[in-house]
């Protein structure tokens, strides 16, 4: 095979998977109608991806001590103390909950907060699992 004939399988390879790379979640508008990135709120305090927890863990101890339940409005964040309300908007539906913190995680890179199945149900969060949310304090 020739130089050439490599350089251009090559570059075409490189190419095609760049094509496959994952996509980015929508970014829709929020309900006042502004994009997401460019909301500046000072009650922010971080922005990230939210996920949700439920069945496996219902029943079980929380890091506060709190037996988890997965139809309360809870979460778990890495660093927030115990008993914070919080307000998490999915940037996707532009719906948001107000949970209060019981759990540490998430424990999966690049997640800021895991939220109880009925806190995920109320922001649409089900239907995606993850999202991209804005953290605020309540």
């Amino acid at each position: 095979m020739s130089f050439k004939s490599a350089f251009t399988l090559a570059l075409t390879t490189v190419l095609w998977l760049g094509g496959c790379a994952t996509q980015a979640l929508p970014t829709l508008p929020t309900p006042d109608g502004e994009e997401p990135a460019a909301v500046l709120d000072a009650r922010e305090i971080e922005r990230g991806r939210a996920s949700w927890y439920g069945e496996p863990f219902h029943g079980r101890r929380t890091a506060s001590g709190d037996v988890f339940n997965m139809n309360k409005l809870t979460a778990a964040h890495k660093t927030l103390p115990f008993g914070t309300r919080v307000r998490v908007r999915n940037l996707i539906t532009g719906q948001d909950v107000v949970v209060r913190i019981n759990d540490r995680g998430p424990f999966t890179k690049g997640r800021v907060i895991d939220l109880s199945r009925t806190a995920a149900e109320q922001i649409g969060l089900i239907r995606y699992g993850v999202a991209p949310v804005v953290v605020l304090r309540d």
